[in-house]
């Protein structure tokens, strides 16, 4: 298993699947490079998929301590040194979408294309409120009551109509696989994007190619928060996903994965293709 290790000590799990074009991939607070698994191999028969988990996330180090999205955003410019890559196209969700956001506004030299599926470029007073809430859920060290508790709104109510089973499924899992080191890391990344925000003024001076990818029914990164954005970023693109929510990209994973391939074909080298 490919790890990078950082200066600090700390590792950094990775993965690489298929050839071409390097795409990153970042994950949502939740997440894992697992979470990915059923679009992987669509998208590695044209580009490079290269997969990490944030500190505190999957198979990567755990934190002893608080710290911000900026570790991650030089986390993953050491990643993409150490694999020779000059520029990537960088697609980040929720969570990983901030972490994409601060790592353009830092490194915009490196990127082709800015992909932002369900991201927004600020904590509303509403998904702070959520996010407190998810960290009491957490504070029970429960993952059948976390589920209950924290999950519903990342999913839209027509999702939870017709995925019942598999919903239930996943709480069994989630009662069995969550550790109490999973709940404290989890405490620590929401703790790490309290004070996110992006002003318009920032959006501004992102000049790449950027694809906003919404959902209808996401309450947790509304359409209108993602439309402040595709008016602000000069060359964003904004396409939303019908009857979706959060997880769109669980939800409706064939509109996910054309909405990003076709993106791509489009700027396969950035701006101009």
């Amino acid at each position: 298993m490919p790890f990078l290790t950082r200066e600090d000590g700390a590792r950094i799990y990775y993965e690489l699947h298929g050839s071409g074009p390097p795409v990153v991939f970042l994950n949502g607070i939740m997440m894992s490079t697992l979470s990915w698994a059923h679009l992987v191999p669509e998208v590695a028969r044209h580009y490079q998929v290269v997969l990490m988990d944030f500190r505190d996330q999957g198979r990567s180090s755990r934190m002893d301590r608080d710290y911000g999205l900026d570790l991650h955003v030089e986390d993953l410019r050491a990643l993409i040194d150490h694999l020779g890559f000059e520029r990537i196209h960088l697609l980040g969700l929720s969570y990983g979408g901030q972490v994409a956001l601060k790592f353009a506004l830092a490194h915009q030299e490196r990127l082709y294309t800015l992909l932002l599926p369900n991201t927004n470029h600020y904590i509303t007073t509403h998904l702070r409120e959520i996010g407190d809430a998810w960290e009491i859920a957490a504070s029970l060290y429960d993952g059948e009551k976390f589920f209950k508790l924290a999950i519903p709104v990342l999913y839209s109510r027509h999702f939870y109509e017709r995925a019942l089973d598999m919903l239930r499924k996943r709480q069994e899992m989630f009662k069995e696989m969550l550790t109490k080191e999973w709940f404290e890391a989890f405490i620590r990344l929401s703790h790490s994007t309290q004070n996110f925000r992006i002003s318009l003024q920032q959006l501004e001076t992102i000049t790449v190619p950027t694809l906003l990818v919404g959902a209808e029914e996401d309450i947790i990164t509304p359409v209108e928060i993602m439309e402040e954005m595709y008016v602000k970023i000069r060359k964003a693109e904004l396409l939303v996903i019908p009857k979706a929510g959060h997880c769109a990209f669980i939800e409706r994973p064939q509109e996910f994965l054309t909405a990003i391939l076709g993106f791509l074909a489009k700027y396969p080298r950035g701006e101009g293709g």
